[in-house]
């Protein structure tokens, strides 16, 4: 999946940006404490988009 898209997914469900790092970029929700690590990486594995949202709870892109 295009991280692009993972990351438009992520926003379009609440995460929010809380820094970038210099090979990640942290991905989190405002209510809750729990951040990811989003790779620099034009293409974002399958398995690594499903676990990013899962551990974010955002439901997982049909991509993914």
């Amino acid at each position: 999946m295009k991280r692009r898209d993972l990351l438009r997914h992520l926003e379009e469900h609440g995460c929010i940006m809380q820094r970038e790092g210099s090979s990640h970029t942290l991905y989190g929700r405002p209510d809750s404490v729990h951040k990811e690590a989003v790779p620099r990486h034009a293409e974002i594995k399958k398995h690594l988009a499903r676990s990013i949202c899962r551990n974010l709870n955002v439901p997982v892109p049909k991509g993914a």
